[in-house]
């Protein structure tokens, strides 16, 4: 169905501010006629949102469909945290940090469309990328009724010439660095910033220093170790260095702490949900302090069958956060599972940050499973009888030894 064939009367616009979506919204009320209500969420992208507004309100969106909403605590606790609990990596690198940025926006997106009594909510990602999966599923999954407007899929421009051109049309102002070809593309949020395209096309060629923007180079942090401590309680960071902390502050140090040692940096190649392959230069301080940070509290409160099996589902449940599953059932089950492993994951973390690498030093719980007296070299407390090991260690061999037998007897 082409795009005038379809009756939408008022449209929710996840709306940025940039030039992109607002070519998005001026093409919406020119192409469907219809009104137009903007959405803009501050997720800590560090980027002053007053100039969305002043936008919206120049393209003639009326004051009252204009929402801007800070949603920067909820992101971190609801979303990144339970993320976190289960030590999530994509592809054995990537910390996922516009993948787990997706759910929320499309949920709060859907909370304004039901608020305004909207029947149709709009996106501004492209026909190549992971996010249109993302919005879509997340938007239909929430409310499945729902119209879904994808402008770059539907409209016919076919250059960034095109759409500059309607911009002027419609005089909507084109900043000096959109006039030509942008040097690369860029995502952020609070747990990260996300830089592709262009100048990172050619993953044969190193990134460019001036890419870098949440972290200063490895080579350039100080010459002296920066140690601190991270509180944990059921899984969850608290407190750094004793002081307790909201989710958002508690990140927000984190990313300095990280930034002024080089720490979170990540050039890599994914496979995006689409089917093709993707070079981007990913920067999340924070992000990789808290993991390592996790995985050493989780060292000695965690046993080893729960451990473990943490981490083979683990794959399973970055996959579905990345393929834009969030609100799938699977995800809830694994997030249930995940979630119960972390009743006793708590105490302290001793962390050691030095020229982009991190280092734990210290771990320490009163729920910890590690008992000195039962590891020791010396004679402990705890009675083990190291005869005991001849019988176990025959019973695990049991089934090579039959197998030994018989190759002996086919040679």
């Amino acid at each position: 169905m082409s795009a005038k064939k379809t009756k939408i009367k008022k449209v929710v616009l996840a709306y940025s501010g940039g030039l992109d979506t607002s070519i998005i919204l001026k093409w919406l009320q020119e192409t469907y006629s219809c009104e137009v209500v903007t959405f803009t969420a501050d997720l800590g992208q560090g980027e002053e949102l007053g100039p969305a507004r002043k936008k919206a309100e120049l393209l003639g969106i009326k004051k009252d469909n204009i929402y801007i909403e800070d949603i920067r605590e909820e992101f971190i606790r609801d979303y990144v945290f339970p993320m976190f609990r289960a030590n999530t990596v994509y592809e054995g690198q990537y910390l996922l940090g516009t993948s787990i940025a997706r759910p929320l926006i499309a949920k709060t997106q859907i909370e304004i469309a039901r608020k305004v009594g909207a029947d149709a909510v709009s996106h501004g990602s492209t026909g190549k990328g992971n996010d249109q999966v993302r919005y879509e599923v997340a938007y239909y999954a929430l409310e499945p009724d729902i119209q879904v407007i994808a402008p770059w899929r539907e409209w016919d421009f076919k250059s960034r010439e095109a759409l500059l051109e309607f911009a002027e049309q419609h005089q909507i102002q084109i900043a000096k660095d959109k006039r030509g070809e942008a040097p690369f593309s860029v995502d952020a949020n609070l747990l990260h910033s996300s830089s592709e395209g262009k100048v990172l096309e050619d993953p044969a060629v190193e990134a460019p220093e001036f890419v870098y923007m949440r972290t200063i180079s490895p080579e350039d942090a100080p010459d002296k170790a920066c140690v601190f401590t991270v509180d944990f309680k059921r899984g969850d960071p608290v407190a750094i260095d004793g002081v307790a902390m909201s989710p958002a502050t508690l990140l927000t140090e984190l990313n300095r702490l990280g930034h002024d040692n080089g720490v979170g940096r990540l050039d890599l190649v994914e496979n995006r949900y689409v089917g093709m392959k993707s070079r981007g230069v990913y920067e999340t301080p924070g992000g990789t302090i808290l993991l390592a940070a996790h995985r050493g509290i989780e060292s000695i409160t965690l046993d080893r069958g729960s451990m473990h099996l943490k981490d083979e589902l683990m794959p399973r449940y970055a996959s579905l956060i990345y393929n834009g599953f969030w609100f799938a059932p699977e995800r809830e089950m694994l997030q249930a599972a995940i979630d119960h492993s972390q009743a006793m994951v708590s105490g302290q973390v001793r962390v050691k940050l030095y020229k982009g690498n991190i280092s734990i030093v210290g771990r320490t719980s009163p729920w910890s499973l590690y008992d000195q007296d039962l590891v020791t070299f010396e004679e402990g407390k705890v009675a083990y009888d190291h005869r005991d090991a001849a019988g176990f260690i025959k019973l695990n061999a049991l089934r090579l030894r039959v197998a030994a037998r018989r190759d002996r007897r086919m040679k």
